[in-house]
């Protein structure tokens, strides 16, 4: 970082991650630039609305994945917002920008950056944001110009976009093995509700039965940032 350049000058950025070798790596990446200073950092969804409060950035740089804890990335996003409508949030995910990028716009985030792209294409992203204009790829763009939601449920990638994001989060733990009570406790919502969204995301997905949920789920999020199993194609009971 050019220490000549005054902290005033640069874009205040807070960086969100919960993985601190990686966050480690993202904030000297930023530091590097002339125009960027990182301020803050946050390892969960909580510690970045408070430093959110605390230090007022310019820009937030954001994971989905914050761990433990009840509120997810799309969650913070939106708290964040509502705080402060005009900040700039970018996010940088592993999560497939196919399936998520869409849902980050909706919450508030002007962009959206996979964690395999190389460091300058984080900074252009970041740089377009500033400028108020959104940084996604060409495909999400498309999607976006079209209209939100315009698939169809039951019909090629309208299976996962029919779910809610709240659905998806459900759908996500189940398939990392969190039972009822866990994904309750996770969430913090109640075992009913859990049991409600299961109930909503095996209609929407045409799966009969729970196992067939749980297997389905885990085999999407082993293949998380690969191609993705096709759900089954029966009518549910």
């Amino acid at each position: 970082m050019n220490q000549t350049d005054s902290t005033s000058e640069k874009t205040r950025v807070l960086v969100v991650d919960d993985h601190p070798i990686p966050r480690s790596g993202i904030v000297q990446i930023i530091n590097r630039e002339r125009d960027f200073t990182v301020t803050a950092e946050a390892e969960n969804a909580d510690d970045g609305l408070a430093a959110i409060h605390k230090e007022l950035p310019d820009l937030v740089l954001a994971d989905l994945s914050l761990g433990i804890g009840k509120k997810s990335g799309l969650e913070m996003i939106r708290d964040m917002k509502a705080f402060a409508p005009t900040l700039k949030i970018l996010v940088l995910s592993m999560s497939d920008e196919e399936h998520y990028a869409e849902r980050s716009i909706r919450a508030g985030a002007s962009g959206y950056v996979m964690k395999v792209e190389p460091g300058q294409k984080l900074i252009a992203a970041m740089r377009r944001v500033r400028a108020g204009h959104t940084a996604v790829s060409d495909k999400v763009f498309a999607k976006i110009v079209h209209g939100f939601g315009s698939i169809p449920a039951g019909t090629g990638r309208g299976y996962m976009e029919s779910l809610s994001d709240r659905e998806m989060e459900v759908f996500q733990l189940l398939g990392s093995g969190s039972a009822t009570s866990g994904i309750a406790t996770r969430l913090g919502i109640g075992k009913k509700t859990v049991e409600a969204h299961r109930t909503n995301i095996k209609a929407k997905l045409r799966i009969r039965t729970a196992p067939e949920l749980i297997a389905y789920a885990a085999r999407w999020v082993a293949a998380e940032g690969d191609s993705r199993p096709a759900p089954p194609t029966d009518e549910p009971e």
